[in-house]
């Protein structure tokens, strides 16, 4: 189901074609950069995170983690992950899968900088075995992205 609402997310801009499905997990960083041949930082993972009102989600650079005190500053409130049994029902996708195509309405979306040293990355697209790859431009306007930040560290 996650999957589906990506791919039809997606067809807006004629991009499901260009999903990418493999035969086994690329649920993790790690994973998804050794299917791809690519460096892990190209992987856009997505953090599922409670916002002040609602859920939201930081898509960010494989290579980082949230940085509190970042994260803090920005957004007025400690960084909070969402519990793996609330990911499906608050956003829209399950762990693995998480990415910004296809979300429920009320999740608010923000792209982190990291992103931005390279020329394109790979998202989930809904489920633990597929990506697509974006220019950041596409990114952009794909995501419904509500605003770049500033909230992570190089791990």
């Amino acid at each position: 189901m996650s999957l589906e609402s990506a791919k039809k997310h997606l067809k807006k801009w004629g991009k499901d074609p260009e999903i990418i499905e493999f035969s086994s997990s690329s649920a993790t960083v790690e994973l998804a950069a050794k299917a791809l041949g690519v460096n892990s930082g190209r992987i856009a993972k997505t953090i599922s995170l409670l916002g002040k009102s609602s859920p939201m989600l930081v898509v960010a650079s494989g290579d980082v983690k949230i940085d509190n005190q970042k994260f803090k500053q920005q957004f007025g409130l400690k960084a909070k992950m969402l519990k793996p049994e609330e990911v499906l029902n608050l956003i829209g996708h399950g762990i693995g899968g998480v990415c910004p195509f296809g979300v429920n309405k009320n999740v608010e979306i923000y792209l982190d900088t990291s992103l931005k040293k390279y020329p394109s990355v790979f998202p989930a697209c809904g489920s633990s075995n597929s990506v697509i790859e974006l220019n950041i431009s596409e990114l952009e306007q794909i995501s419904g992205y509500k605003n770049w930040v500033d909230v992570c560290v190089v791990v």
